[in-house]
């Protein structure tokens, strides 16, 4: 069979994605406290046979940068103000049939138990279509929402990641597929034979299950990750059905794909069952030069001091006391290691200041921009998924919802008709959507 591309769309519930320009951009919707801005995104999604759209989510107001969080309120930075992912994707699954939805939900600040039964839950009431992003949180600010003085430690985090996902697929497991019975006539409700204790007596949790929700049609939600340091990455390759990249370059896309592959075949799996899934922002118009126009004055709205407060969150390393005209220093941070790595390299590789980089960050938290007519973007997209660099693609919007309906109306049918991307879709499940095993891999312990 031949390859197909899968292609996500991003999301927060919130006024912003990672283009911090977006908010002010005179063509956004700016009602992303309405369940119909999610639902306008989530049916044009569906229209372009997209596989899912994917919710990220912080637990706090920015408070890294400068120490309060009055600069990231005025600005409208990420994560100033948010819905709970949970209950948007929810919505929208309410309201299609076939697109997937992927919620960001935290390994260190939730309990296996919870987050098994949320999971379970939206899995039956989509008929199927939902994945875990999982995350391990990563700035003091969250922390200290949770009663934390400090985010834990890095590897610490990822200790404790490990153990909470072990838990948690014990806990979906723990529903033999035929154990509900529902014979009326006999009066079994269940079989107790097939529902069985998890008895999870770990390091970081304990819970006794089993669920109380019956297995759900994917038996697990789809799982999503975004490894970028080496530990990341190892948990990534022993866990995620898809893995969410950000890097500007292709050699930088490529050398992650590389990696993340191998990584999967050390851990035992087939790195074909790891999707690798790069993120751009896409300006697309009838003409190329149209498109750059597009491309420029977006990137006019974007301002450097709004991306420095959010890089200070990712990294939780608070960059205002650096000198905005100087290189990027080479700094330890405590959040996201990989990301900050990206940053610094590109710093290096164009000779680019703080303030570059802050105004960088501001246009696409370092996301690429794939700019041209709808020839010229698929030709991107085209060049990366055959290149070594991508299974799919998670598009990021520079404006909600317009992004979202030039690359439906204008890229896809593109794609479609190098027949890339399919027509219609064939599958039920998110695992049917990404060319997935129905039965997910058993658990290695």
């Amino acid at each position: 069979m031949t390859r197909q591309l899968h292609l996500g769309g991003f999301q927060i519930a919130s006024h912003v994605t990672h283009s911090h320009a977006a908010w002010r951009h005179p063509g956004s919707d700016p009602g992303f406290l309405d369940a119909e801005y999610y639902h306008r995104v989530g049916r044009t999604l569906e229209r372009g046979t997209f596989d899912f759209v994917f919710f990220a989510d912080l637990l706090a107001v920015p408070t890294n940068y400068g120490g309060d969080q009055d600069e990231a309120l005025r600005r409208g930075t990420q994560a100033s103000a948010t819905l709970d992912p949970t209950l948007v994707a929810t919505s929208i699954a309410a309201v299609t049939r076939h697109l997937g939805v992927a919620v960001t939900k935290s390994t260190t600040y939730f309990h296996p138990f919870e987050v098994a039964r949320v999971f379970a839950s939206l899995d039956h009431l989509s008929r199927g279509r939902v994945a875990w992003n999982i995350v391990t949180s990563l700035s003091t600010a969250e922390a200290r929402n949770f009663g934390l003085e400090n985010a834990l430690d890095h590897d610490l985090r990822y200790d404790r990641a490990q153990e909470f996902v072990e838990a948690a697929v014990a806990l979906w497991e723990s529903w033999e597929p035929d154990a509900l019975v529902q014979d009326k006539a006999a009066g079994v409700f269940a079989e107790p034979a097939k529902v069985h204790a998890v008895d999870h007596d770990g390091l970081f949790f304990k819970t006794r299950g089993p669920l109380p929700t019956p297995r759900s049609p994917q038996t697990r939600p789809v799982l999503i990750q975004a490894g970028a340091s080496g530990k990341g990455k190892d948990f990534a390759a022993r866990w995620a059905d898809a893995v969410f990249e950000i890097d500007p370059t292709p050699e930088g896309r490529r050398a992650y794909y590389d990696d993340l592959k191998s990584r999967a075949s050390d851990a035992g799996r087939d790195p074909d069952t790891v999707k690798v899934f790069p993120s751009f922002i896409p300006f697309v118009a009838e003409t190329a030069s149209i498109a750059r126009e597009k491309q420029a004055f977006h990137n006019e709205l974007a301002d450097p001091i709004s991306g420095l407060l959010t890089l200070s969150v990712h990294t939780d390393h608070d960059f205002s006391t650096y000198d905005l005209d100087a290189p990027v220093e080479d700094v330890q941070v405590a959040g996201t290691q990989g990301l900050f790595d990206v940053a610094r390299r590109l710093g290096e590789r164009d000779d680019l200041t703080l303030r570059d980089i802050g105004r960088l960050y501001a246009q696409g938290v370092l996301l690429p921009q794939f700019v041209g007519t709808a020839s010229d973007v698929a030709d991107q997209i085209e060049e990366g998924f055959t290149g070594g660099e991508a299974d799919g693609y998670i598009l990021s919007a520079a404006q909600s919802p317009g992004t979202f309906d030039d690359f439906v109306d204008q890229v896809v049918p593109e794609l479609r008709r190098r027949g890339l991307f399919r027509e219609e879709y064939t599958g039920r499940t998110l695992r049917d959507h990404l060319g997935l095993s129905a039965t997910p891999e058993p658990v290695l312990r």
